[in-house]
């Protein structure tokens, strides 16, 4: 199974057009999107094409290879436009023999991980950074930001497939990968 994940798409159809060309490319099963989808928040600048109504129009064609969890850009108003949960602050999936723990990153972070064993991933948002590591035992991942990157790296996505997470850009070069196993 292939699980392709995104986050901070912050109301950019431009961005959000651009990685849904590489979730079909890559053929991958689920999207995993870790929040902030439609707002673009008032510490952000507002991204290209910046249309949360498209994007939601758009995410909705999908609605049933989602699975999402809350940003803190994300309110109830943003729910009513999506016709799939997003209000969730986390969610868990297994995967193989992983369990993985996804959540935005406003409340779990790296320096705040919710109880896990040793082999579980964890996976976030928020930061807008590209993040693939290894620390006692637990794996952290962040795919970066689809429309905002920060720290001069590349709009990016992520992407589970045959025991590895790789962090590309948006043409599909790998950025990072970590093996899983």
């Amino acid at each position: 199974m292939k699980i392709f994940v995104i986050s901070d798409i912050h109301g950019s159809s431009y961005f959000l057009k651009k990685v849904l060309e590489a979730y079909k490319r890559e053929n991958a099963n689920y999207i995993l999107i870790l929040g902030d989808e439609l707002y673009h928040g008032p510490r952000n600048p507002l991204p290209v094409e910046y249309n949360p109504k498209e994007v939601a129009e758009i995410l909705n064609t999908y609605k049933e290879k989602i699975i999402a969890v809350r940003g803190n850009c994300d309110s109830e108003v943003d729910q009513m436009l999506l016709q799939y949960p997003i209000m969730g602050d986390y969610t868990t999936l297994f995967l193989d023999d992983k369990r993985i723990f996804a959540t935005h990153g406003h409340i779990y972070g790296e320096d705040n991980l919710p109880d896990m064993s040793q082999g579980d991933i964890f996976i976030y948002g928020h930061t807008h950074l590209p993040v693939a590591y290894e620390k006692n035992g637990i794996y952290i991942l962040n795919p970066g930001s689809i429309s905002l990157p920060k720290g001069g790296n590349k709009n990016s996505y992520g992407l589970f497939e045959n025991g590895f997470f790789y962090i590309k850009d948006l043409d599909g070069e790998i950025l990072k990968e970590i093996n899983l196993k």
